[in-house]
């Protein structure tokens, strides 16, 4: 089923398309909806579609040789994703899982791709967006190789510190599970860590965020490695 060019212009990434393209792109675009941890797009097959975050949260996520679930990134809304495989043809690197109930907008992969490779402001901006989630990957690399798990949750909530829009808070929070899957650490692991950042004035729950004291977590990551 067709979507209207003005649901895709919600994207930035659609709005670099002239509007006789977009047109194109929404006549054979489609919106589908994902349950909590059901799997958005699997590593099998090349992803058949560009897809965009309409409403929802989700995650990236991969399994280590011996089955540990690993988290990668998070997607947020008005994002996109299954750019690799579109762009090269080849099965996905990552699995993606679906974090709350969401709705996706998905743009046949063969659409997309000729379109993308036709309007270069789409190519610069989807380069950047690889580069930059190479340099996140690497980053995720280096806090997975701390072998002290508060030290570790310390680095990973720094580096949800610095992803988002205030250096002392985080917003709408990844779980206790989610982080735990993040850092490959078991989710009482965490919870325990995160008791002592809070006992010591580090952290503090604040609904659904979480207020962060950046020198005391610098502080305790410190402590922790000593």
């Amino acid at each position: 089923m067709a979507v209207h060019p003005s649901l895709l212009q919600q994207f930035v990434l659609m709005r670099l398309f002239p509007a006789d393209a977009l047109a194109q792109l929404a006549a054979h675009s489609s919106t589908h909806a994902f349950a909590k941890r059901e799997v958005v797009l699997a590593k099998e097959n090349p992803s058949p579609s560009l897809m965009f975050l309409l409403e929802g949260r989700l995650q990236a996520i991969d399994f280590t040789l011996d089955g540990r679930e690993v988290g990668l990134h998070f997607i947020e809304e008005g994002a996109y994703f299954g750019e690799i495989s579109v762009l090269d043809g080849l099965p996905p690197p990552e699995i993606i899982i679906a974090n709350k109930k969401s709705q996706v907008v998905m743009v046949p992969a063969r659409e997309a791709r000729g379109y993308i490779f036709a309007t270069p402001p789409a190519i610069e901006a989807m380069t950047s967006g690889l580069a930059k989630r190479i340099r996140a990957q690497s980053s995720q690399r280096q806090i997975l190789g701390i072998i002290n798990p508060l030290q570790r949750i310390c680095a990973l909530l720094q580096k949800l510190t610095e992803e988002g829009r205030s250096k002392d808070l985080i917003e709408d929070a990844p779980t206790h599970q989610e982080m735990a899957i993040m850092v490959n650490l078991t989710r009482e692991t965490v919870t325990r860590a995160f008791q002592v950042l809070q006992s010591q004035g580090a952290l503090a729950r604040d609904g659904d965020n979480l207020k962060v004291d950046a020198a005391k977590l610098k502080q305790m990551a410190e402590k922790s490695s000593d």
